[in-house]
């Protein structure tokens, strides 16, 4: 069991190496952005499924509340918290919905929208993305396998080229800490960063 266990870590390690070595001026882009938008007033919308939905929460609360340093609060909303409203889109019109018709509701141009899905084919997160470009929000999509329809269309899109769901999260996840640690330095300490 050990060895499965240190299998797992080394193979997460891994993922992660070849993420930074494939993305890293890609990162640079997404921090610039985002700290663009919100220097502007703009805010911050994320969403995804599953895990994917757990991560947009993850990073829309290091955003609201403080990620390292005390700083006041961004303007951040994950758009898979409020079950009434998810629920009753996908009733009343259909699933693939319940993301684009936020974004149309809260969305305005400069916003940042902010996709994640592992399979780079979520159908939900693909239509919010495209009502997001044609509002003139700046769109970020965090995916893996093979990017998928949702690479193709995001303004900055960071792929992790692996097939295995865990792999993929752990990397996003890191990548997510990285940008919200990064935004925060450039908007609150402003080191000389290159």
């Amino acid at each position: 069991m050990e060895d499965y266990i240190v299998k797992i870590f080394k193979e997460s390690n891994r993922v992660k190496e070849t993420f930074v070595n494939e993305n890293l001026s890609k990162l640079v882009n997404v921090v610039e952005a985002i700290t663009s938008a919100l220097k502007a007033g703009n805010k911050i919308l994320l969403f995804g499924n599953g895990g994917s939905a757990a991560d947009a929460q993850h990073l829309a609360a290091e955003f609201v509340n403080r990620f390292v340093i005390e700083r006041p609060p961004l303007p951040a909303i994950a758009l898979t918290t409020d079950s009434s409203i998810i629920t009753s889109i996908g009733n009343d019109y259909d699933f693939s919905e319940v993301f684009s018709k936020q974004i149309r509701a809260i969305g305005q141009a400069g916003d940042i929208a902010w996709g994640i899905s592992t399979s780079g084919n979520s159908a939900n997160v693909l239509k919010a993305l495209e009502v997001a470009k044609k509002i003139g929000m700046v769109t970020i999509a965090f995916t893996g396998k093979d990017g998928g329809n949702i690479a193709k269309i995001a303004d900055l899109s960071i792929n992790v080229s692996s097939s295995v769901t865990a792999r993929i999260q752990e990397a996003h996840i890191t990548a997510g800490h990285a940008i919200c640690d990064l935004v925060d330095i450039k908007l609150f300490q402003k080191p000389d960063l290159k």
